[in-house]
Formats: structure tokens, C-alpha cells, sequence
């Protein structure tokens, strides 16, 4: 694919390079998934470094009692947009919403917004996606696929579309060890998985569905698989691209450093760790985790339109946006780091000192969570079921429990995500493209970035501010004695235990103090 490339200025009909924010000016924009983690740092960027950029119409259903006006109020007040909010706030006038729901026919857009959106966009962003690993298989049917169908089906009658830039996922192939950027063939035929859900009744789907997902782990994996295969056989000659990002996490960046917003995948384990009530984890410390910012998938994402339009002729071309083959980290160093970092700035009300490690041993897996998950957490609810406080801890556990249980897939196995063609893509651009929509993993000081990753727990998260940061620190080292002291009464009363039943250790015991008597007469007398 790099061959695509060789010249890296390129323009409509010319060999002129046009910039990727000049090829957004007086453009309009479709984003689906807009008020979800990725789609807001996209929405953001967009407006902050595109800034002749003439509307982003964002998909948006009332939620919870509130309409989609107050929701983008809401969204737009968030610290993400502060820098935006400060320097330039007349941008935030560009975002429209467009009343809609990805679970509905037609996408619940009303037949005057959709002839709108038909007449004046020109880029589509389709991030929308329920990323629940355990979700059922009906509704991950309904907006992974169906979305998608109905997205691609208002694409068609798009007059002036130059790009419709597809967000999947690096594991919708994690049957394979070795991915390549390419469409594989699907683990079941699209249309048998629709007819299934819709004709047959839910409690019926629900006992079927492990055996349709097969070996995959999961029902997103596998509808994101289904997904991309739709989307090839019915997107004909759009504009198309594919961006598969592997496990995504905080920001690097843009527009705040450790920038994140839910507990999905590691943020809610790693939470959990630095507040201590959470000390062990299934995996193979030496694997690969494929980890990437979420502000380095948006930029390839704002990239990958300029590039389709561009070179619309080649057909869907898929990005696989990961860390693992130019700038690995493993499992192991990210605990450790993490660690580091955790300890460094501690969270507020730590319950323990945070510490643990991730094992591929299962049986050394069970047992410590027996002795450090469980077995603390009924206490704490018996102590506060003693003193008249709500009992929680037990249910806290479950849940992180069942969280590590989801993520245990990925950290007991590695793949190797080919990448040629987003390398390919930061070689055709020029060194002011390269710097502001800058998607090189290379750059990535994973010890920095850890940093700000805990940080960003601890301020958008947790809600701490960072005046709290000497308190905490004190507590923990309080706790840090606590917890060393409690290491050493158990090893002793282990020991004393052991000693008082066993004559063969009574009997090394006493080999071991008259050898140290010996060697230390010894010493003295050479003195």
C-alpha cells in the first residue's frame, strides 16, 4: 500500500498538496457516536484545528428526560471543550445536533433533516457503536449492523460525499494471530445473524448466542466482524475507510493531557487499583498491550477523509491503528507503571495501599482473589452493616470482578496488527499535517503518558482536584507503614504457626542459628 504514496503532494485533478484543514474549509460533517468518548475528542479537534470548517451535525437522541438542546449544552461545557470555550467560543456555534436514534429504522431522523444532511455534508464519521463486551446479542445486532446498513444507505443519497470514514475495532478478527488491513471474510453470514435476531424471541437468542459467536469472546467483537463485511457489499462506490483502533485510553495531548470520560475496558481496573480494593489480575505479563490514545485514532480518523476523497478510486481501505508493532508495551510494564504513578499521585479515601500484580497462573489468580477481593470486601460491608452504613463493597467487587473477566481475553494473548498503510498515510503528509493531526504511535513516552493517565483518573474521574494531592499523599504513607507491618505479622504468624507443628522446621531453625553463631565467632575472631 505505501507504493499509493510514493509522492506525498497530492490534490483533486493536481499534484498540489492540499492541507488536510484547507480540505475541511467551508465543508460540512456527519458524526454518528458524537456525545461518546471518541466522537466528543473528534467533534473537538475538528472545530479546534479545522477552524474553517462549516458545521458538524451531530446525531443525538433525548436521554434521560433531557433534550438533544440541553445534552449538547451540557457536552460542550465539559473540560474537553474549555480550551475551545476560552480562545474561541463562537466555534461551539457550529455544532448542530440532528434528532435521531442508531436503533431506530432510518435512524430516527425526520424526513426534513434528512434531506438536509443529504444536500450539505460532505464527511462521515460513523463511531457510533454500543461497546459493551457482554451485550446482548439482539441490541449489538441492532446498532453494530443495522446502524451501520442505515448509515450507509443514507450515504448513497449523499449528493456531495467525499468520505465515510468507518470506526471499527483492531479484535473484530481476534481469531486470528497475525491481522492484516484487510476485509475478512465474516464468522457468519450478516443476513442469517439479522433474520435470527428479529424473527426469533430474545430468551430464544440469548441461549444461541455463544454458539453464533463461536470463538470470539465477546458479541461486539463478533458484530463488528459482521459490520465491516456489510459494509463492503453494500457501500458500491463510496468514498470508503475503515479505522480499527485496538484498546482505547486516555489522551495523550489534545486538548488536556489523560483526558478521559468512563470506566470501560482498563480505566475502571485501573480505578480500582489505586483506591486499593483491587490487587490481582489473569494475564500473561510478557504479552503485548496493544494501548492507544484516543487522540492518536482521531487524528488518523480526520486524516483517513482527506486521504479517501483524495484517492477515491482504490477502494475501502482499512487502518489498523496500534501500538504494538512500532512502539510496544506489555502488560507487565503498564501494572508496573501504573503502580508507580498511582503512588506518586494518590487518589483520594484509599482503602489499602495499591499494590498486586497480573499472573497467568489461575490457580494463584483464584486464591488471591479469594484472600484480597472477597474475603475484604464482606468485612467492610459487615463492619459497615455493624455501624449502620450501607453495605457496598461486595457489590463493588462483583462488578470489577466481572470487568477483569472481560478484559481476561486480551491479557492472556497478543496479536500482531499489521500497520502498513497507516505508516504509509504519516509519510504523505507534510511536516505541518504531521504535527497537528499527529497519529505517529512512535512518538508515545509511555512512562509520561502513564502518568497523565492517572492523573486524568484522578481529575475527570474521580473529580479530585489536584489541591488534594498532599493529603492523599499523607494517608498513603500512613498506609504504606500499615501495610508493610500487616506483611510482616503474617509472615511471623505463619511462621510461628508452621514452627509450633513442625519438628523438621524446629530442627532447621536451630541449624540455621548455630551456623549464624558459628560464622559470626568466626568473623570476630579473624577481626
Amino acid at each position: 500500500m505505501a507504493s499509493c504514496f510514493s509522492g506525498s503532494h497530492f490534490g483533486p485533478g493536481s499534484q498540489e498538496y492540499i492541507p488536510v484543514a484547507e480540505f475541511y474549509a467551508d465543508k460540512s460533517v456527519f458524526v454518528t457516536g458524537g456525545t461518546g468518548f471518541m466522537g466528543k475528542v473528534l467533534v473537538e479537534k475538528l472545530l479546534r484545528s479545522c477552524p474553517k470548517i462549516k458545521k458538524i451535525y451531530l446525531l443525538m437522541r433525548p436521554k434521560r428526560g433531557q433534550d438533544v438542546a440541553s445534552r449538547l449544552t451540557e457536552l460542550t461545557q465539559s473540560p474537553l471543550f474549555e480550551t475551545l470555550r476560552k480562545e474561541r467560543p463562537q466555534e461551539l456555534n457550529k455544532i448542530v445536533p440532528i434528532v435521531g436514534d442508531i436503533t431506530e429504522p432510518e435512524l430516527g431522523i425526520s424526513p426534513a433533516d434528512q434531506a438536509m444532511l443529504c444536500q450539505k455534508v460532505s464527511v462521515v464519521f460513523h463511531s457510533a457503536a454500543t461497546v459493551k463486551f457482554d451485550e446482548k446479542l439482539k441490541l449489538s445486532v441492532t446498532i453494530n449492523m443495522l446502524g451501520t446498513q442505515q448509515l450507509v444507505q443514507l450515504c448513497h443519497r449523499m449528493l456531495g460525499l467525499e468520505a465515510l470514514v468507518h470506526v471499527s475495532t483492531a479484535y473484530c478478527n481476534c481469531e486470528r494471530e497475525q491481522v492484516e488491513e484487510t476485509v475478512y471474510a465474516p464468522p457468519a453470514h450478516p443476513e442469517h445473524v439479522v433474520t435470527l435476531v428479529q424473527t426469533l424471541p430474545d430468551d430464544l437468542v440469548d441461549r444461541i448466542t455463544p454458539d453464533l459467536v463461536g470463538d470470539r469472546p465477546n458479541t461486539y467483537t463478533f458484530t463488528k466482524a459482521l459490520a465491516e463485511d456489510m459494509l463492503i457489499k453494500e457501500c458500491g462506490n463510496l468514498p470508503v475507510a475503515i479505522v480499527r483502533p485496538s484498546i482505547v485510553l486516555s489522551s495523550l495531548r489534545e486538548p488536556v493531557k489523560g483526558w478521559v470520560d468512563n470506566w470501560n475496558g482498563p480505566n475502571g481496573i485501573i480505578a480500582a487499583v489505586g483506591k486499593g480494593i483491587f490487587r490481582t489480575m489473569l494475564g500473561t505479563g510478557g504479552r503485548v498491550a496493544d494501548l492507544v490514545p484516543v487522540d492518536t485514532v482521531i487524528n488518523l480518523m480526520i486524516v483517513c477523509a482527506w486521504r479517501t476523497h483524495f484517492k477515491r478510486g482504490e477502494g475501502v481501505v482499512v487502518y489498523n491503528c496500534c501500538t504494538g508493532q512500532q512502539n510496544p508495551i506489555t502488560w507487565q510494564r503498564f501494572v508496573k507503571t501504573s503502580f508507580k504513578y498511582m503512588r506518586k499521585h494518590p487518589f483520594s479515601e484509599v482503602v489499602w495501599y495499591p499494590g498486586g500484580d497480573i499472573t497467568g497462573n489461575r490457580v494463584k489468580h483464584g486464591a488471591l482473589s479469594l484472600l484480597q477481593h472477597r474475603l475484604p470486601a464482606h468485612l467492610m460491608d459487615l463492619v459497615s452493616r455493624a455501624t449502620g452504613n450501607k453495605p457496598m463493597m461486595v457489590r463493588v467487587q462483583n462488578k470489577l470482578e466481572k470487568a477483569s473477566a472481560c478484559l481476561e481475553y486480551f491479557t492472556t494473548r497478543q496479536w500482531a496488527f499489521a500497520d502498513d498503510n497507516v505508516q504509509a498515510l504519516c509519510g504523505a503528509l507534510a511536516a505541518d499535517d504531521r504535527a497537528t493531526f499527529d497519529f505517529d504511535v512512535t512518538n508515545i513516552d509511555w512512562d509520561a503518558y502513564i502518568e497523565s493517565y492517572v492523573l486524568g483518573i484522578r481529575r475527570f474521574l474521580f473529580k479530585e482536584s489536584p489541591d488534594t494531592l498532599p493529603k492523599s499523599r499523607s494517608v498513603l504513607r500512613r498506609l504504606h507503614i500499615l501495610h508493610i507491618v500487616t506483611q510482616v505479622a503474617t509472615v511471623l504468624f505463619l511462621w510461628r504457626f508452621l514452627f509450633s507443628r513442625s519438628d523438621a522446621l524446629r530442627n532447621i531453625w536451630r541449624r540455621i542459628v548455630d551456623y549464624l553463631t558459628r560464622a559470626a565467632r568466626l568473623l570476630m575472631a579473624i577481626a
